[in-house]
């Protein structure tokens, strides 16, 4: 395998371990702090690797999730793909903020994510989401920094083992 293709595993890995997170059943009390996972992780590769994943993996991952989750068929398909055009477009700035400054983008982003959720909702007649619906990006800002950690120290570590 080539050094440019290290740990190349690590991106549908992390995909499904999200989408796993999300699926994940919590207390009735907690459930609207759940961050969004995918949308966190997809941000995460659009701004390390956009060779890899773009637009249309966003919206592939967003169907999977829409049938996952059991949400309207396109609903995160259209919000994950809204995401990844934004982070693509904004890469080169937020590509090197600093990673508080990261964080704030991600939490402007995922707040930007419950918006379009809330109108998808509207539009089919559910009506307005209760206020802990909004509370879910949140948790995504002290969460980022953590992930990128993460994330960037597994790569590192399989780029190192590969020779």
């Amino acid at each position: 395998m080539k050094r440019a293709n290290a740990g190349a595993y690590w991106l549908p890995l992390s995909l499904l371990l999200a989408l796993l997170l999300g699926l994940l059943p919590l207390p009735d009390a907690i459930a609207p702090l759940r961050p969004y996972f995918l949308g966190l992780v997809l941000v995460y590769w659009l701004l390390e690797t956009p060779d890899r994943i773009g637009m249309g993996a966003a919206f592939v991952v967003g169907l999977i999730g829409d049938l996952a989750f059991g949400t309207l068929i396109g609903e995160q398909a259209l919000r994950l793909t809204v995401l990844a055009f934004i982070v693509q477009r904004f890469r080169a700035r937020l590509r090197f903020f600093p990673l508080w400054q990261q964080s704030l983008a991600v939490f402007a982003l995922l707040a930007n994510d419950r918006v379009i959720a809330a109108v998808a909702r509207l539009a089919i007649g559910e009506g307005m989401p209760r206020w802990t619906f909004w509370l879910s990006p949140l948790l995504a800002l002290p969460l980022w920094p953590w992930l990128v950690l993460l994330f960037d120290t597994l790569r590192m570590r399989a780029r190192e083992r590969r020779p």
